[in-house]
Order: structure tokens, then sequence, then C-alpha cells
């Protein structure tokens, strides 16, 4: 199998080195970017193949990721659409960008699965939505297994990746702001910054996982944190009086209203 992707950027470079790392053959892998040095540096650090053209990495994919910022899809989905396979599948991660208007620059026979990644995937613990058109489901299993190289996935409906992209795609900027502020206040109370980001990232983590593993509602878990008369329902009170979680809930929605717009 040929993997293609258009574009080098971030996530696609976390893409492929999940990939790499799960068993996939560097020969498997074809990459092209207008920058040609970071092109180079990718062959040199992983070896694997690279192109200055779109439409070579095209002609030769069988699953083609599409990794370019939105407003570069049409210019780019023009560019391939005469050199597409009618078995390539058309991964796109491109946020607020449909599978109808993906579509309607391709073969209305060709395979596509729209992909809401978000950034964690850089360090193995990504999350990832999917849906698809006409893709079938043995096409969408086999982009999902290689979503998982980085992290989980999830298929759901078209409709919902608005939705998506407020709770996972964009959160984790939202999770770094809690970070920061997490540790502002335990230098503010003595503690050194570094050793502030590191109790606080992993508390985060680890909450994080608690959520996961136990299958336990978060209410649930935060009760047990919180015991009677205690520290911790005197912090949860001051958040709760300045209005945490409604204005998480706003953010959300302001996020999910852009992405709509997109």
């Amino acid at each position: 199998m040929k993997i293609g992707f258009i574009g080098g950027g971030n996530m696609a470079s976390a893409i492929l080195v999940g990939l790499l790392g799960k068993g996939y053959a560097c020969d498997e892998i074809i990459i092209s970017d207008k920058n040609i040095d970071a092109l180079e540096k990718l062959n040199k650090k992983y070896g694997i193949n690279i192109s200055n053209t779109n439409t070579f990495v095209a002609e030769n994919a069988e699953i083609l990721f599409i990794c370019v910022k939105p407003n570069i899809v049409p210019i780019v989905l023009k560019e391939i659409k005469d050199y597409i396979n009618e078995n390539t599948v058309i991964v796109s991660i491109a946020a607020g960008t449909s599978l109808d208007t993906i579509e309607s620059y391709l073969s209305s026979n060709i395979k596509i699965v729209r992909v809401m990644p978000n950034t964690p995937a850089l360090v193995g613990e990504g999350m990832s939505a999917v849906c698809a058109n006409k893709a079938g489901e043995e096409s969408i299993k086999t982009v999902c297994s290689m979503l998982e190289c980085v992290g989980k996935c999830e298929v759901v409906a078209e409709k919902l990746m608005d939705t998506v992209t407020a709770v996972s795609g964009s959160s984790p900027a939202y999770v770094f702001m809690l970070i920061e502020a997490m540790a502002d206040g335990a230098v503010q109370g003595g503690m050194t910054r570094e050793a502030a980001y590191k109790f606080a990232a992993q508390a985060v983590l680890g909450s994080a996982k608690m959520v996961l593993e136990t299958g336990k509602h978060p209410g649930e878990l935060k009760d047990m944190v919180c015991s009677p008369g205690g520290t911790t329902i005197e912090a949860v009170a001051v958040l709760e009086k300045n209005g945490f979680r409604n204005s998480i809930i706003n953010a959300m929605e302001a996020c999910r209203k852009k992405s709509e717009k997109m």
C-alpha cells in the first residue's frame, strides 16, 4: 500500500511518525510539500519518499491524506483531480471543509473520509473523529486503524463535526490555558515555574486517565476529591462562583459556531 500525504506540517508528520512506529514501512509512504527543505529533513530522518509535485503523490497513493489549510484545499483538489485513481481513498483533515465541498472538486465516485484530529497526536494521544461519504466500511476501518497509531478514533455523523471541533479539535488550547493558570497559582504560592508546570500537567493527565479508565462520571470523581469542609470544595465553590463551567460551555459554543461558518 502507498500512503500519500499532500502537506508536511505538524499533523501530517505526527501521523506518518505514528504509522512508522506501528510497523508501516517507510517505502510505503510518500509526501509532497512546497517546503522542499522540510521534505528533505523528513526523508533524511525517516527514509520516506518525497516529491515536489502533488500530482505524483496523487497518482501513486492508495490512501491520500490532504493535510493543507482549508483555504488551500480547493487549489490542491483542482490540481490533483485528474491524477487520482478511482480506488484511492481521500482523507481530508481540513477543519470546516465538508464532504460535499470536497466531492464537488472531484469525481462523484471518489471515496472520501473527513477527519478532525487534534494536536495531542504529536505525542501519540490524539483524538480523531471520522465521517465518510461512500467510502465503505473497509476503507473507513483502514483509515481509523491508521489514526489509532497516534491516539483514539471514533466514527461520527458529519453533522457533529463542528461539535467535535469544539470538544477535541480546539480544546487542547483550553487545557493548556488551564495548566498555565494552575501553574501561575502554584508560583504565587512559592513553587518554582518548572515544578509548577510539572505538577499541573501531571494532575490533568492523571485526571483524564481516571475518566477514561474508571468509566465513572466526572462528577463522581470530583466528589471523591471533595471532603466535607475541606480544601477542594472551597476551591470548587470559588470556580462555580466565577462561572468556570459556564465559561467553558460558552467558549465551546463560540468555537462550534465559528466552525459552522468556515
